[in-house]
């Protein structure tokens, strides 16, 4: 093991004991935390809106400040946008993270402040290195190099000033590693900032092929472009031939599921490791702390308070919600926060549900915006995840991407879902993908299976096989490629599924 190697990897670990202490003692490591962002933001507007400087418990604090949509606190980030400052949070912000906006067209600019960067992103960046060092002794992660699959920032033309910026969360925290973090990371700065996907892919490609590559960050779908292009330039059958010694891609964004086939026959090893986290824009919220573990440890120390939603108060104009002692394992929330960039009571649309509350660990259920329930089914991103996972497994089909919408009741016609999906190895017989896929959402969803029983108010679902390559020409169509972009999974509308079945069909007749 070299010596860099040795140094880093004892230094990384010397957190764990921190970890386990919010791990022991988790409600009094978050109550203290929401007294000090609390008497933090006393004296900014909205502190002073809603008088902070008198409130001394959560019950005051909720009853107060009411959960808050991007909707309700864009006009803060707006003028903050502008060059005010003191608005949301006391200390100057000069970068805004850009969300790429899968529940609707407009994007979302987050506020990121300094004590974001360093006690929420850096932190949990480094925290996820210690983690999984401290789960493998054996690893060689730092006798190589990682390479991350980001965005692009730019400067924000509404600041007169010119001194603030915006980008993708990725790009904003590469933009601010320290340097010990930069000399262990590939490609070139220059390269991993390029806002022009297709250039940025082949320089990716050429940069990183040379080095010795030992670690992957990033989402799924980018990174796999990442890796066949590296293969096809250097003309190898894996990437291992290019990076023997890959030992761990780090992933988010998207469940890992439907992806693992893809990356098995693209990284044909059974030593490598696939490890997750649960990062946004708005915040880094989880780590995988287990080997082979789909649950991840939520993390208390890093600014940010939760508080959570039970779903049937989701729709709400004033919902309910719990703080952390307070919730129950196996059901699912939505996850609102208050953090260290000004933040408060913030509803991010992701929804979790809690595996174990000693410690705290969770799983991403989906998102509020993110489902279909045009007839009651109430399905949702992991049910449509586990679906389709089960029906690849059992026809020994591979999946690239895949998005599924509502189709209305009509004039002699009951209502079903359709579903786009594109596949690398399409299913022997799509009947029985589709039977799989039907009869495994009515397994794990009650309410659907009451739909579909005697196609009492829904049929059998349609699925469409699109040829490779069509979800990533429809992402660039909307714009939308690279960083931290996501395919939206499941949509209440047609919208996604008109747009992109009118795309091929446009194609087709070209």
């Amino acid at each position: 093991m070299g010596i860099i190697n040795s140094i880093l990897t004892w230094v990384m670990q010397k957190r764990i004991h921190q970890i386990e202490l919010f791990m022991k003692y988790p409600n009094e490591v978050q109550d203290e935390l929401f007294r000090k962002l609390i008497v933090t933001a006393k004296s900014t507007e909205f502190g002073l809106n809603y008088d902070f400087a008198s409130i001394t418990s959560y019950d005051q604090y909720k009853e107060r400040v009411p959960v808050q949509t991007y909707e309700k606190i864009y006009p803060h980030i707006e003028r903050m946008m502008r060059g005010e400052q003191n608005i949301l949070w006391p200390s100057e912000i000069k970068w805004f993270s850009k969300s790429s906006g899968t529940t609707n067209a407009r994007s979302k600019f987050i506020p990121v402040s300094q004590e974001a960067l360093e006690d929420c992103h850096f932190k949990g960046g480094k925290d996820l290195l210690s983690i999984y060092l401290n789960s493998c002794p054996d690893s060689r992660l730092f006798d190589g190099k990682g390479v991350a699959v980001g965005g692009s920032h730019q400067i924000n033309e509404l600041d007169p000033t010119a001194s603030s910026y915006y980008g993708d969360v990725s790009a904003v925290i590469m933009q601010n590693l320290p340097p010990w973090a930069q000399f262990i990371r590939t490609p070139r700065l220059e390269t991993a900032l390029m806002d022009n996907w297709e250039e940025k892919l082949e320089k990716l490609a050429r940069e990183t092929a040379r080095e010795n590559v030992t670690n992957i960050a990033g989402v799924p779908t980018w990174t796999i472009l990442l890796i066949q292009k590296i293969v096809e330039l250097e003309n190898k059958r894996n990437i291992l031939e290019v990076w023997p010694n890959l030992e761990v891609f780090f992933h988010g964004a998207v469940s890992f599921a439907p992806y693992r086939a893809v990356f098995q026959s693209l990284i044909p090893s059974d030593k490598m490791l696939y490890w997750e986290t649960y990062n946004a824009s708005e915040g880094f919220f989880g780590i995988q702390d287990q080997k082979n573990s789909d649950e991840l440890l939520l993390m208390l120390d890093y600014g940010i308070f939760y508080e959570f939603i039970p779903t049937e108060d989701i729709a709400s104009d004033n919902p309910r919600t719990v703080c952390l002692r307070d919730v129950e394992l196996d059901r699912n929330y939505a996850m609102v926060i208050t953090t260290n960039s000004g933040l408060w009571r913030y509803n991010i649309g992701d929804t979790i549900k809690f595996t174990s509350k000693l410690p705290y660990r969770i799983k991403i259920s989906g998102r509020t915006k993110h489902f279909i329930n045009a007839f009651g089914e109430e399905v949702i991103v992991e049910n449509a995840e586990m679906a389709i996972t089960k029906a690849c497994d059992h026809t020994g089909a591979v999946i690239d991407n895949f998005t599924a919408g509502p189709v209305y009741f009509d004039e002699g016609r009951k209502g079903s879902h359709e579903w786009v999906i594109e596949f690398k190895t399409p299913p022997g017989d799509l009947h029985e993908f589709t039977h799989i896929l039907d009869s495994t959402l009515r397994e794990i969803n009650s309410d659907y299976d009451a739909k579909r029983s005697h196609n009492l108010a829904l049929i059998a679902p349609r699925v469409h096989c699109v040829e490779e390559g069509t979800f990533y020409r429809w992402m660039k169509k909307r714009g939308k490629l690279g960083g931290q972009n996501k395919v939206p999974r499941l949509s209440n509308s047609r919208e996604y599924i008109e747009d992109i079945l009118k795309m091929v069909q446009e194609t087709q007749t070209t």
